[in-house]
């Protein structure tokens, strides 16, 4: 006896377990931006102390529209590992949004302030990173996205 179409589900495939590295490695970088973005925020004296005055003055006098677009950066990257973790495709969109927000905070680092001369060398390769890193996990949530592996 077979089946009726009508009543076949479609399998999902199984998850790789790379999906789970990636996603546990990108939550883990997330919160770490996160932490970085609330240290800032809220000024935390650990934190602060690790910068030169000029960097300090630098980060608690951002536009406040920097202010949201790093914010966006980071909590969307953070909900975009989360989403991967749970297998949601739309992880796709949130890490497309933290590269929006990542786009503004970079023009604004790097077009509309001194940011590269205030932040020096360690600035411009942790934004290298950063980008690198962005980039890497919106093409694979989409590749995942686009094996079914993500719903």
């Amino acid at each position: 006896m077979s089946v009726p179409e009508s009543s076949r589900t479609e399998a999902r495939p199984g998850t790789p377990t790379h999906l789970w590295i990636v996603a546990v490695l990108a939550l883990l970088w997330n919160l770490l931006g996160a932490w970085s973005y609330l240290a800032a925020e809220l000024e935390l004296e650990g934190y602060m102390s690790q910068h030169s005055a000029e960097q300090v003055a630098y980060m608690t006098h951002l536009p406040s529209w920097v202010v949201s677009v790093w914010a966006i950066a980071v909590w969307c990257g953070v909900l975009g590992s989360i989403a991967l973790l749970l297998r949601k495709a739309w992880a796709t969109w949130l890490f497309g949004l933290s590269l929006i927000g990542l786009l503004g905070n970079t023009i604004y680092s790097f077009l509309l302030s001194n940011g590269p001369e205030i932040m020096g060398t360690v600035g411009l390769v942790l934004t290298a990173i950063i980008w690198a890193i962005s980039i890497a996990l919106l093409l694979y949530a989409r590749a995942q996205a686009r094996k079914g592996v993500l719903t």
